[in-house]
């Protein structure tokens, strides 16, 4: 059974200027999230300070807050992109994100090759990728061009096979930063379809979001997060 345990996670990043530069306390935005140093010099940038929950199976979190709030950090770090400077991250299953969709492609490599690639990076085995290819390739309706570079693609059959692929692998745990689609209007209500299917079938679902309608449509819990904090989680 899937589940996400945070505790008191904080998670920063050291603020580096170039050619040796330094920021002292009067050039610095009036913001706590920002720590300085005794000598009132800039040391780094609180992005997530103390953050606590608990998600079980079945649960649907959306995270709701200002840009900069730190609502994409939080997904990236419970993907493992980022590992937390104090507090203790809990996840048990098996964790895909439906971001960054082009990470780990390859221009020079054919659409076959960057679905293995693709399957890969999301930690199935060859024998599990192969058995996914005919499906990815039908939805993505590139059979002609399947053994072409991607280099050679459009910018919409790029989006079609690489949401094909992170669509076509079922996690247990699915972290969304906004809802995805791809391709022209009828591949759009194709892709509809399956994100629908794609979201019902995961353990637990965490999905950022400006729009209230869909968190309201697709979740049943919310964290507002603020300047890095939690404000409210239920």
């Amino acid at each position: 059974m899937a589940k996400i345990s945070l505790e008191n996670v904080t998670f920063s990043f050291p603020v580096r200027l170039s050619m040796g530069g330094r920021l002292k306390g009067d050039q610095v935005p009036d913001d706590s999230r920002f720590v300085m140093s005794r000598s009132n010099r800039l040391k780094h940038f609180d992005v997530l300070r103390d953050i606590s929950l608990e998600l079980k199976q079945g649960d649907r979190l959306g995270i709701i807050g200002r840009n900069g709030s730190g609502k994409s950090t939080l997904l990236r770090l419970l993907h493992g992109v980022y590992q937390p400077q104090r507090g203790f991250v809990d996840i048990d299953g098996v964790t895909d994100a439906l971001f960054e969709l082009g990470l780990g492609t390859r221009p020079t490599a054919t659409g076959y090759q960057n679905i293995i690639l693709g399957g890969l990076m999301r930690g199935f085995t060859k024998d599990e990728i192969e058995e996914h290819i005919p499906s990815i390739i039908e939805f993505s309706e590139l059979a002609e061009f399947i053994h072409m570079p991607m280099s050679t693609y459009s910018a919409g059959m790029r989006m079609r096979l690489l949401f094909s692929i992170a669509t076509s692998f079922e996690p247990e745990i699915l972290l969304l930063d906004e809802w995805v689609s791809a391709g022209d209007a009828s591949f759009r209500q194709k892709a509809g379809e399956r994100m629908n299917e794609h979201v019902e079938k995961a353990g637990i679902l965490v999905i950022a979001s400006h729009s209230s309608r869909l968190l309201q449509k697709t979740c049943n819990k919310a964290l507002w997060l603020e300047q890095g904090r939690v404000v409210r989680l239920g």
